[in-house]
């Protein structure tokens, strides 16, 4: 039984069942994965899947279930469940339905299919051949992947709704070590882009060319500093700080930004965007886990709170409207909110002018243990850091093992110019972060 005639059985299920309001959600995915070591192929991994699953509305309240099993008893099942477990619910929450009716957006890059194995296989082993090449330092240990992975999302509801989107994702990464007087440096490369246009080469060069930058790191004298954050980095914040702009977190008084709408919140260079459609991104969708029309929006602006990020119950909540970022981590998960392509816009500095701005500070190129020292909900965060002096505005030496620790509201408030180049980091789960170079004046260092 495909999903079209799963989909029929459990229409057929709910309506012989007398439930009304109901919704059909379903993923199918694939992915592969090619790893190296040495010279050689030392994992490669592929897999498949495919689940959906059934939301129903009996007496006001929503339950659910899911399966990976199509079949007719199954479909019977499926939606015995989940008016069971509509019962048992004892959230008072209003839960919706969304209605058909909306005007989608177009996608501008299409989703595409999984690469051969042979084209994984060849890029990965040519990009770790690059590495060994690039310097007599390198050492073993030093590893190339190749990943890709596809995902098509299909709702339908009572309400109308009857959507289909397909999302698609490639790339290769280098992590480079490199050996000296018995010491280890690493460094790594992300490329995420189609693998056909991939540069193996400057791929290992780049990886390479960060691990030799590592040699000689010294130590940074405890104090207050100039500091430029890698755009790279600033985006590994967002990333971890996202939960803040998230209606649901604010409504569960878990962020600080909740009823600042419309407060100034940050500097005035700083616009922060989420955009469902930005040019590049792979993982383009018009329609939300609900349904909902997706669309561009900055959630700061000049500095001021716009809006957070709202599904269908969170905007109900806060008597606005759905911003269409419903989420779900998975077919069987629980209706969240994430947000697409969030980035921190671009300013006007160049690299070299915000290094001129930053004399005699440091250059953070590397932010360690996110998970652990960024307090989601404070905004606080203590993280251990390698980077470079700037020294007659360039990097010049190489420091490591400094802490640098702020507040993320405070670092928004603080920043005083922004680069003009935007970089992201990896698309996961259909959302990626990114954020051009950023120049605060100063920030509190602890090192020797």
């Amino acid at each position: 039984m495909n999903y079209e005639e799963m989909k029929q059985a459990l229409i057929e299920a709910a309506e012989a069942a007398g439930i009304k309001d109901y919704e059909i959600y379903s993923e199918e995915s694939s992915a592969q994965s090619v790893e190296t070591y040495q010279h050689e192929i030392s994992q490669f991994s592929s897999e498949t899947g495919f689940g959906i699953s059934l939301r129903c509305i009996v007496n006001g309240k929503t339950g659910a279930a899911a399966t990976e099993v199509c079949s007719r008893e199954e479909a019977v099942r499926l939606v015995a469940a989940a008016a069971a477990n509509a019962e048992l619910i004892e959230s008072t929450d209003e839960v919706y339905l969304h209605e058909a009716g909306d005007s989608y957006e177009s996608r501008t890059k299409e989703a595409q299919e999984l690469p051969g194995t042979r084209e994984m296989i060849r890029l990965a082993l040519l990009c770790q051949e690059e590495a060994y090449a690039a310097d007599g330092k390198v050492a073993d240990g030093t590893q190339s992947a190749v990943m890709a992975s596809r995902k098509s999302v299909r709702i339908y509801n009572s309400k109308g709704l009857n959507l289909e989107n397909s999302i698609s994702g490639s790339g290769a990464y280098v992590s480079a070590i490199v050996k000296q007087d018995d010491e280890m440096y690493d460094g790594t490369e992300y490329r995420f882009e189609p693998l056909s246009e991939i540069d193996a080469k400057d791929t290992a060069q780049t990886a390479v060319a960060r691990a030799l930058s590592s040699i000689g790191a010294g130590s940074v004298k405890t104090g207050r500093y100039p500091v430029i954050l890698k755009d790279t980095q600033m985006g590994a914040l967002m990333r971890a700080f996202f939960g803040v702009f998230s209606a649901e977190d604010a409504q569960k008084g878990l962020s600080l930004l909740s009823g600042k709408e419309g407060e100034k919140i940050a500097a005035d260079c700083i616009t922060v965007t989420d955009d469902p459609f930005y040019p590049d991104f792979p993982a383009q969708q018009p329609f939300d886990a609900e349904g909902v029309a997706t669309r561009k929006k900055n959630v700061i602006e000049k500095g001021v709170l716009n809006t957070l990020l709202h599904n269908l119950k969170t905007a109900a909540k806060a008597n606005t409207a759905s911003t269409g970022n419903a989420a779900r981590d998975g077919y069987a998960g629980s209706v969240t909110v994430a947000p697409y392509s969030f980035y921190l816009a671009p300013g006007t500095d160049t690299k070299e002018e915000l290094f001129a701005k930053a004399e005699g500070g440091i250059y953070v190129t590397q932010l360690k243990g996110l998970h652990a020292g960024a307090n989601a909900v404070t905004g606080d965060f203590s993280l251990e850091c390698r980077g470079f002096l700037i020294e007659e505005g360039k990097a010049g030496r190489p420091v490591c093992s400094f802490t640098i620790a702020g507040n993320f509201f405070e670092l928004l408030k603080k920043i005083e110019a922004v680069g003009n180049e935007v970089k992201f980091g990896p698309s996961r789960g259909g959302m990626r972060f990114g954020a051009p170079c950023v120049y605060v004046s100063e920030m509190a260092a602890a090192g020797e």
